[in-house]
């Protein structure tokens, strides 16, 4: 099952100094008409939602029955807990349940101040590992579509990301993956990221795009010629500081070709996304957005000094990324550390200062030491970071 979100973040009123109540909304997929099951699951999901919009991680969310939590508190992770749920309403249209659900969310101490901000994301061209299997509809340009329709949905839909898009050309990353060349993917994410300014870099493999070798149904007549389209897609996200690997996460799923095997297929139109195998490909966007925002949103804000000047200096994250005057920010210096076997390794030091934001534009800030000390350990490309 399939589900895709769209969150309302709305506060509707505070019951305490402590407690407020979260509105969202959840849509799920109806499959092989288990509407109890959809249902459940819009409303598991849709909680979700309203946990990370409270400022929650959300590692695991109470079991739903039909549509109701089994229990008057959820547990989560140390960030929050619900006091209550309510079910607004529920509507059923085509093959989709749409449900609203009211929380009263309990928040405990805040668990990372890095959620304040939004980290930049570069998004790259996705790669289709067997290109043959795009002959049938012609859709080799999904490499690039899929990503246009992904960074729409985290702008539309995210709540902790910026996205930036680099389409024009391919990466090496699958053939350094697949050949485990740890080091140059390191170096290709650091390169990449430096470019385009992003803190994050995302590269993604289209793995599976096959026909199933049999017909949907071979008895009804009337559907002839209609197979089973696999979509199979991971997606990677690492470092743009240290290259490193920080997430890997891969979805498989299918949805009847309804399109002739030798018509070419416009995967930018809206015909295609509005045909069953279009939708099903947007479903799992739906849930990449939800998978990244929850994963990135304790990930460290970290911008890379542009300026050092005496005890003050300009780094590049700004408003668009959250940051406000008086906001306060570690510093460390970066260097690689090379072992025996030639391989290379980030290490860390962390100044004994702190700077404070005394001064913001959209994509940087100006910051002066608390104690007015002079930087002279601290350099250009160097990092200041929110936990």
């Amino acid at each position: 099952m399939r589900v895709y979100l769209l969150c309302l973040g709305l506060i509707i009123f505070s019951v305490s100094a402590t407690s407020q109540w979260y509105e969202s909304q959840g849509i799920a997929s109806i499959k092989n008409g288990d509407t109890k099951a959809a249902k459940a699951q819009a409303v598991q999901n849709a909680l979700k939602k309203a946990l990370l919009v409270a400022g929650a991680s959300v590692s695991s969310v109470q079991q739903v029955v039909n549509g109701l939590l089994t229990q008057d508190e959820i547990s989560i992770r140390a960030s929050g807990s619900v006091n209550s749920l309510e079910l607004v309403r529920e509507q059923y249209n085509n093959n989709t349940v749409t449900v609203t659900i009211r929380a009263d969310i309990f928040p405990k101490e805040k668990q990372c101040f890095a959620a304040d901000y939004k980290k930049s994301l570069l998004l790259t061209r996705s790669n289709i590992l067997h290109r043959e299997q795009a002959n049938i509809g012609k859709i080799y340009n999904l490499d690039k579509t899929l990503m246009r329709q992904l960074a729409n949905k985290i702008q539309q839909q995210g709540l902790y990301l910026n996205t930036t898009l680099a389409l024009q050309t391919k990466t090496e990353f699958s053939r350094l993956n697949q050949s485990l060349q740890t080091q140059n993917l390191k170096n290709l994410s650091k390169s990449l990221a430096a470019m385009a300014d992003s803190q994050y870099v995302l590269f993604s493999e289209i793995q599976d795009l096959s026909l199933a070798e049999q017909e949907n149904n071979p008895w009804q007549f009337w559907q002839q010629n209609v197979y089973q389209r696999h979509f199979k897609v991971a997606f990677y996200i690492h470092d743009g500081a240290t290259g490193e690997r920080l997430l890997t996460k891969q979805y498989h799923n299918s949805a009847p070709w309804r399109f002739d095997k030798r018509q070419q297929v416009d995967v930018t139109s809206h015909n295609f996304w509005q045909s069953d195998y279009g939708q099903q490909i947007n479903f799992t966007l739906e849930d990449m957005v939800n998978d990244i925002d929850e994963n990135m949103m304790c990930q460290p804000s970290q911008g890379r000094i542009v300026q050092v000047n005496g005890n003050q200096i300009t780094f590049n994250l700004g408003k668009r990324h959250g940051v406000q005057v008086g906001d306060e920010f570690s510093l460390l210096h970066l260097h690689n550390i090379i072992s025996d076997d030639q391989r290379s390794y980030p290490s860390f030091n962390i100044s004994p200062y702190k700077v404070i934001v005394h001064a913001v534009s959209q994509d940087s800030a100006h910051a002066t030491t608390k104690e007015q000390h002079i930087l002279d350990n601290i350099q250009i490309n160097d990092l200041v970071v929110r936990y």
